[in-house]
């Protein structure tokens, strides 16, 4: 039994791995990791980047779909839909084995439609009935005009995968998002799962940055810790949200809680120990989904405990010290919820670019 096992069968984590490429599919490196413990498995619009304009072994498919007449677009998401089928079948005994709790391969709408509800509503609901498989998770950033999408996908019984949250505001508004869809659902809800996605490594990138500005012994003692009190407040509030009259009327009807999942768990710095993301937040009813090197290091060395309700007092005391100091966690997260959208749009353009090249290429 390997460290990622352990993982989920004492503390009640799934880990997941938060990467894809097309050689790890055919290759049987995917599934060489979901033998040592992987439980699902997220993309985004920058994977897909890397992962495309860093091998060739996506030329033919895309030769194949220029020549049958598709656009640059069109042809990205024949080569996305393609990797994850294939993810999903790798996964599905996964899905099956657990009655639905894990097993699930997230693919993100058009990053470019963060901001246009309607259009991420139909985005959303076009790539469900695309793929059409039950361990297939929509991803939708939480952005406030995310919100409604997310409240009618769950109301349609599409299990979907909330990105992009950093502030705790929002995630009260997600999961508000999430319950009022299952209400919004007819008859029984077992078959609709759902997570919420919160970024952990880019808050302390931004928060430590300013405590460097201040420069202040105080100050800096304070690096490191803002991404952790943040995670530990949101499990905190899960606790709170799936609990009580309201919530126990949707659990009768077979209703799942919207599992924490802890995004952006690689340390940026290198100061810091490198499973520190992983460590720090282990519980029940939550998962952590990790870039594959993030995922060799945890399962060498990582520490398999019961961490994400520990401290949470001092959890408190670390963001209202950082208020004291100047620093708004509410502006910070908003920053990097603005620098998140125009990140994964970035990436899409960027790789539409490439695109255009080769298909200039092939004449």
């Amino acid at each position: 039994m390997t460290r990622l096992h352990d993982l989920h069968t004492s503390q009640g984590q799934s880990p997941w791995l938060d990467n894809i490429q097309r050689g790890w599919l055919t290759s049987g490196e995917l599934a060489g990791w979901v033998d040592r413990g992987v439980r699902g498995l997220t993309s985004n619009p920058s994977i897909f980047q890397k992962a495309i304009e860093g091998s060739a072994e996506y030329d033919d498919q895309f030769r194949a779909s220029i020549a049958a007449g598709l656009d640059l677009e069109a042809s990205y998401w024949e080569l996305v839909t393609s990797d994850i089928s294939a993810a999903l079948n790798i996964l599905r005994p996964v899905y099956d084995g657990s009655g639905g709790l894990d097993g699930y391969v997230s693919v993100e709408v058009d990053p470019s439609l963060a901001r246009d509800a309607a259009g991420t509503e139909a985005a959303a609901r076009e790539l469900a009935v695309r793929l059409d498989s039950p361990n297939l998770y929509i991803k939708i950033p939480a952005t406030a005009e995310g919100l409604a999408p997310i409240r009618q996908m769950i109301a349609e019984k599409r299990s979907i995968n909330v990105t992009l949250i950093f502030s705790l505001d929002r995630y009260a508004q997600v999961m508000e998002s999430y319950i009022a869809g299952l209400e919004g659902a007819e008859g029984d809800l077992s078959d609709i799962s759902s997570v919420a996605s919160f970024f952990i490594s880019r808050v302390d990138v931004e928060v430590d940055r300013r405590l460097e500005e201040i420069g202040t012994p105080e100050a800096l003692a304070l690096r490191g810790r803002a991404a952790i009190a943040n995670a530990k407040l949101a499990y905190d509030l899960f606790r709170q949200t799936f609990t009580g009259p309201r919530w126990e009327v949707l659990a009768r009807r077979g209703a799942r809680v919207q599992r924490p999942l802890w995004a952006s768990t690689s340390t940026k710095n290198p100061a810091y120990p490198d499973t520190l993301y992983v460590d720090e937040l282990i519980g029940p009813d939550t998962v952590n989904t990790l870039p594959d090197n993030t995922l060799e290091a945890f399962d060498e060395h990582g520490t398999v405990a019961r961490t994400i309700d520990a401290g949470v007092d001092d959890a408190r005391l670390t963001i209202d010290h950082l208020a004291t100091l100047g620093i708004d966690m509410g502006e910070v997260t908003q920053k990097l919820e603005d620098e998140g959208v125009a990140a994964f749009e970035k990436s899409f353009d960027q790789l539409l670019g490439v695109l255009g090249e080769k298909a200039a290429d092939f004449g």
